[in-house]
């Protein structure tokens, strides 16, 4: 597991290739098996991969977003506020769960912040997406997530650039 954290890095470019069915369902079957408070599961995803979409996806936010037309699949993370007051924890939790299958697997990963994020002048990237997809308004859109095989790679952050100023023993500020 930690070599996986060591090794994974935002992925933004993608290569011209599908995913195989069985890759798709290992990284459903990754989300799903995602822990959550209470085992409230107040999550739904959408995996789309249909090109037309994705290109729709990728014009969610002003900047951020575009690389999405280009991945193989987005995952889109929503939540039932009134089934959880933390689902936004399970569902940033499902998608680092998702990030981490995806790496293991050979692929690339981004993350697009949705919520609290603005499409336009007058609408949220929210807004948006629940609209492009028929998100039922009271699911909220944490994110989406770009997936794919990489066309990029970036070499790991190093041990030292690891800020160490961030741990604390026992009481905050004592290190």
């Amino acid at each position: 597991m930690l070599e996986l954290l060591r090794t994974r890095r935002s992925i933004r470019k993608f290569l011209n290739r599908s995913l195989k069915p069985e890759i798709i369902d290992q990284l459903k079957e990754a989300v799903l098996r995602s822990p959550s408070s209470r085992n409230l599961q107040p999550w739904e995803f959408i995996f789309v991969t249909n090109r037309n979409l994705l290109q729709k996806l990728a014009e969610a936010r002003p900047s951020g977003s575009q690389f999405l037309q280009n991945a193989a699949l987005a995952v889109v993370i929503c939540g039932d506020e009134t089934r959880s007051d933390v689902w936004i924890e399970d569902c940033s939790i499902a998608a680092t769960i998702l990030h981490l299958t995806a790496h293991s697997l050979g692929l690339g990963s981004c993350w697009v912040q949705i919520r609290n994020r603005p499409h336009d002048q007058t609408h949220t990237a929210e807004e948006y997406i629940q609209k492009l997809l028929a998100i039922p308004s009271h699911y909220r859109v944490l994110a989406a997530i770009g997936i794919g095989y990489p066309a990029e790679t970036k070499p790991p952050h190093s041990k030292e650039e690891l800020n160490e100023e961030k741990i604390h023993r026992n009481t905050f500020g004592n290190k």
